[in-house]
């Protein structure tokens, strides 16, 4: 394989830090790592065969090798990431955040900030809150900001310079920075703190100052202020119990991280934690087919994560990571303060923790339902037992039907990723030509051979597709006739496997002794279920084959009736039966009097 090609090339590389990046035959990067030490790190990969179909995949692909060095592991991660985001290589994990709820981003950039709502967090300096749970609780909360603090909505430039205030000021939702004789830069940078203490979920400190001003506001006799006020305090206690259920006040500002890798792919929860109180979840998916381990996921989540983001004090994770002084010391640069990477093992940490844990648990099996689930596992499971190189996401099954040798016909089903695909379902008619010498009659064998022949003859042909599995409704004699035709069309490299049905045992070409799998396995169910399909397709076109042998075997040979004088018999008479008590002008009426004529003659030879 061409990884081997890169042998010297590995055995010369540094024992230094820095980054590699495996590139594929025609010139894309589909993989980016980082490393503390090039050589050692680089050349694992040549033992990296049967670890996981995804390593199975990215070594198979592998064509060229390109190494950065970089002066630490610090530096090697901040360049990992970046390289990771410019090319998005196929073999890295890539997580996606849940954007179904808006955020709100306090434009802190600007002289005069705004509040806007945000589909995305963005790394533009601004202050970003969210997402919010349901999305009119957003819209909710910077209208109370418009109202309480006056924030300005327009996207004007401020200057102070305007000779006269808007309509929004007059009905008292902005502070009009515009006119600087009203509103000054220092009282408008009042109005932004308590917008941000709104935004950082520091809502007790506000709510006991809105109250006061409630209270001042009523003893004035200004009942409207009062009452605009008192609304806007039932508001933040809204916020406060839909976005802040877990409180420890002596947690203080932390983010805490739960996941849940499956065959189905990954999930993470992020709690983060400002003041002692959860103001903010975020959730991060992978797909299957790059999810990889517990360590490699969590890894990747922490760092992309952050990319957007300026980490707290303290980060908790479920377990450690290999590199997790070198990730603490990038947190702390971009932070500029120390963060520090924390696996409570005790108390109410770890308890937020599993708490965590639970919430990722619980969205991969909503995201993946259990069914979806169930599938990836039975699939994992025939990968594992039959030594495949990728998940068997694509199973075609063969399935033989004949009675005594008449009629005998052929199915073929598709599953893919445990569904059945009813638009790739073929069936066959057995010719009796597949073995020179051999007539097929109740021969399963030949007949296996045959159709298995005439199917994939046709998908090297087309040029696919082609099965990750082959599934034959039968022992080892349908398996071995099923693998002489794959090599007849030069396709004896794809694996074939049988299904007995009496021991329901599974039988593979290199395997010496049957695999028997407990009856409630789902891989056994699931192939169950395909060859029960299978056979179910099979049966009803061999019902249908018989009905239309009986048919020509009467009509069709009567002289002068064909298909179309055929289906006007049947349709008139409702069949043979009444075909056969029709009198002359009966069947003159709707087929003429010759033929009427070779119809009663027919049948009064036939008795």
């Amino acid at each position: 394989m061409p990884i081997e090609d890169l042998k010297e090339q590995i055995a010369r590389l540094p024992e230094q830090p820095g980054v590699y990046l495996w590139g594929n035959a025609a010139g894309d990067t589909i993989y980016v790592g980082k490393a503390r030490t090039l050589r050692d790190r680089v050349r694992s990969y040549l033992g990296a065969r049967g670890l996981s179909p995804r390593h199975e995949a990215l070594v198979e692909e592998i064509a060229t090798l390109e190494v950065i060095l970089t002066d630490s592991v610090v530096e090697a991660l901040a360049l990992e990431n970046n390289l990771i985001k410019q090319r998005a290589p196929k073999f890295n994990i890539l997580l996606r955040d849940d954007k179904s709820y808006p955020y709100l981003r306090l434009t802190t950039s600007e002289a005069f900030p705004r509040l806007l709502v945000a589909r995305r967090v963005e790394r533009d300096g601004d202050l970003y809150a969210g997402p919010f749970l349901p999305a009119r609780l957003g819209r909710r909360t910077m209208g109370l900001a418009h109202r309480v603090f006056g924030l300005r909505s327009c996207s004007e430039t401020i200057t102070g310079a305007r000779d006269r205030p808007c309509l929004e000021y007059d009905i008292k939702r902005c502070l009009a920075p515009c006119v600087s004789e009203i509103c000054s830069p220092e009282q408008y940078a009042v109005a932004v703190a308590g917008t941000r203490l709104l935004l950082e979920g520091r809502t007790d400190e506000l709510a006991v100052t809105l109250h006061e001003r409630m209270t001042s506001a009523a003893a004035g006799e200004r009942y409207e202020e009062a009452a605009q006020l008192r609304d806007a305090v039932r508001t933040i206690q809204t916020l406060r119990d839909r976005q802040q259920k877990v409180a420890t006040a002596q947690l203080g500002d932390r983010d805490v991280f739960g996941m849940k890798v499956g065959p189905s792919g990954g999930v993470i929860q992020i709690f983060a934690m400002r003041g002692g109180r959860v103001v903010e979840r975020v959730e991060l998916t992978a797909d299957p087919a790059v999810a990889g381990g517990d360590a490699e996921m969590l890894q990747a989540a922490v760092q992309q994560f952050y990319d957007l983001r300026v980490p707290p004090s303290e980060i908790h994770l479920p377990f450690a990571l290999e590199d997790d002084e070198a990730l603490s010391e990038w947190l702390s640069g971009r932070a500029d303060r120390r963060v520090r990477i924390h696996v409570p093992q005790r108390g109410d940490k770890r308890q937020l923790v599993e708490l965590a844990t639970r919430n990722a648990e619980l969205s991969y099996r909503t995201r993946f339902n259990e069914t979806t689930a169930a599938h990836f596992d039975a699939l994992e499971t025939l990968r594992s037992i039959f030594g495949l190189s990728t998940m068997p996401r694509r199973i075609e099954c063969f399935d033989i039907s004949t009675i005594q040798g008449s009629e005998t016909v052929a199915s073929m089903v598709v599953c893919e990723d445990g569904r059945m695909k009813k638009s790739d379902y073929r069936k066959f008619r057995i010719r009796g030509a597949g073995t020179p010498g051999v007539t097929v009659g109740s021969d399963d064998f030949a007949a296996m051979r045959e159709v298995v022949q005439r199917r994939y003859q046709k998908v090297v042909e087309d040029g696919g597709p082609f099965p990750d599995l082959i599934l034959i409704d039968g022992g080892k004699g349908q398996l071995s006739a099923a693998y002489d035709a794959l090599a007849e069309v030069g396709l004896g490299n794809l694996v074939a496997v049988g299904l007995a049905k009496k021991e329901e045992l599974l039988f593979a070409r290199h395997l010496a002794d049957p695999v028997a799998l407990s009856e409630f396995d789902p891989a056994l169910l699931l192939v169950q279920r395909i060859r029960d399909e299978a056979h179910r397709f099979a049966v009803t076109f061999h019902r249908k084959a018989r009905s239309m042998r009986d048919l020509r075997s009467v009509l069709d040979e009567v002289p002068g009736i064909g298909p179309r004088r055929r289906r006007a018999l049947l349709t008139a008479f409702g069949s043979l039966a009444g075909v056969r008590r029709a009198t002359r002008e009966e069947l003159g009426a709707v087929v003429g009097a010759r033929a009427a004529a070779a119809v009663i003659d027919y049948f009064a030879r036939s008795t």
